[in-house]
């Protein structure tokens, strides 16, 4: 997934605020960037926002965690 503007950014971030579980990006070379701690998350904004952010995998721990990026999908088609 590749985020390519501000606005899109911060509700790709406030659906990670939303869940409760841990939320991973993981890249093609095995990196794993939890969403959930502040220095996991900085790093993997600057990933999105690189050339490299439509390689990286969306993982939540929590099944119910799912619907929030559902939603936020929906609502930003070109993401994917």
């Amino acid at each position: 997934m590749k985020i390519s503007d501000m606005k899109t950014l911060n509700g790709f971030l406030n659906a990670v605020d939303k869940c409760d579980g841990n939320v991973y990006l993981i890249s093609t070379f095995g990196d794993k960037y939890n969403l959930k701690s502040a220095l996991s998350k900085y790093i993997a904004i600057g990933e999105l926002l690189s050339e490299n952010g439509d390689k990286l995998e969306l993982f939540c721990e929590q099944k119910g965690d799912e619907g929030y990026f559902m939603e936020f999908f929906e609502n930003n088609p070109a993401v994917l």
